[in-house]
């Protein structure tokens, strides 16, 4: 990305419904970070691209796999495993265990926290009891060939690979492909991630998501350590995102704060994330920074986007609340009366741009994705550029 120096833009104009103008004092801004300053330690290799080859683990000897449990089991949380996710936590005790199998098991209730239902996102609690129902362990893959089908997985996740060492993996995850099972999903990135899968049966592990139609860096967990770490990371808010759209409209100000709470409404169909107040069942504080790059005839604006919570659909939600949706969004795009422009494809123009995050065993993981296919033909047809400097680098991180 380029790096050269601009002022920042300024805001002006009425603000929309839900933002307010940041102007934040180079005390606020990491020193990393100043327009004109020295950019970030990079981790390891730039740029960003596998510094090593994608293959699969060498031949090991498999321990015992643990006993398979044919009946119900009720186990205490240990200290190690506090704050540990549910799905986590029975991937930890039963290695093998597919992700479907969890999935379900939770979902039927069958599977108790403290003799209530738990959800696999729910964090446990040392001490805690655990009900366990009967569990069907798949087959650790060997160490043999790999089947035709399982290679030519590899080699797309080789090729979609932006950074990769021994514990971390960065993929340009492209649209249209899911990052997790569901309804209908037959092909997805946890499933692509079982050819890598090792002589004990642990494979790499999301470390968080993107929706389906949003391309770019996502990030992935070769380790149990690293997953640990890279989570925390999140959590504590240590990690830094930044995404790149095109909305309908420009907003005003050109730089500005997005604060709400969300809440998922369910429908026959679907569920999307409304704008809810403080207090309402479900709802979460969301908070985002956005900043205008570049405009196309006031009809169209390139944004930077900077969620500093990372809820569902935040960052389409909240750019629709403050009515400047995302082009192609199929779900939250609001504008009546509004023609897409010719030659733009009517696909979610929303790339997940770059991650920047501490890396567990120092130094820092700092990569960026490029524009996918669609979004970087309607940049080429409206004459954006794409490597201008990004103004949202210098928004707060709080």
């Amino acid at each position: 990305m380029s790096r050269r120096v601009k002022r920042p833009l300024r805001p002006a104009g009425d603000r929309p419904k839900g933002a307010r103008p940041y102007r934040g004092s180079s005390a606020e801004r990491p020193p990393a970070h100043r327009p004109g300053g020295k950019p970030a330690a990079r981790f390891a290799a730039s740029p960003p691209r596998a510094s090593k080859p994608l293959v699969a683990e060498p031949a090991k000897v498999a321990p015992e796999p643990p006993p398979l449990p044919t009946k119900v089991q009720t186990v205490v949380v240990t200290a190690d495993e506090n704050n540990m996710r549910v799905d986590r936590f029975l991937e930890a005790r039963f290695p093998g265990l597919s992700f479907s199998h969890i999935q379900r098991i939770v979902r039927k209730g069958e599977l108790r926290v403290n003799g209530k239902r738990a959800d696999s996102k729910d964090r446990l609690e040392e001490g805690q009891s655990v009900r366990i129902p009967p569990l069907k362990l798949d087959t650790p893959k060997g160490a043999g060939p790999l089947s035709e089908a399982a290679t030519k997985t590899l080699q797309a996740l080789k090729e979609m690979t932006l950074f990769e060492d021994a514990d971390v993996m960065v993929l340009n995850k492209p649209a249209g492909l899911a990052v997790q099972g569901g309804s209908g999903i037959t092909r997805n990135v946890d499933l692509m991630l079982e050819v890598m899968r090792d002589a004990k049966g642990q494979k790499p592990r999301l470390v968080h998501r993107l929706d389906r139609e949003t391309s770019g860096c996502l990030l992935i967990a070769k380790t149990r350590f690293a997953a640990t770490a890279l989570t925390g990371s999140f959590r504590h808010r240590s990690a830094r995102k930044i995404y790149w759209a095109l909305v309908a409209g420009v907003p005003k100000p050109k730089q500005g704060r997005i604060s709400t709470y969300l809440a998922k409404e369910e429908n026959e169909d679907d569920s999307i994330m409304r704008v809810a107040k403080h207090g309402d069942e479900g709802a979460s504080h969301a908070v985002t920074y956005y900043a205008v790059v570049e405009t196309s005839a006031q009809k169209l604006a390139w944004v930077s986007l900077k969620p500093v919570t990372g809820r569902t659909h935040q960052l389409r939600a909240h750019m629709a609340h403050i009515d400047h949706a995302i082009v192609g969004d199929p779900k939250y795009f609001n504008k009546e009366n509004w023609d897409l422009p010719g030659g733009l494809q009517n696909r979610l123009h929303l790339l997940a741009r770059r991650i920047v995050i501490p890396h567990p065993r120092g130094g820092v993981i700092d990569v960026s994705a490029p524009l996918p296919p669609h979004m970087l033909q309607s940049w080429n047809l409206l004459g954006l550029e794409h490597d201008r400097f990004d103004p949202i680098e210098n928004a707060p991180e709080e």
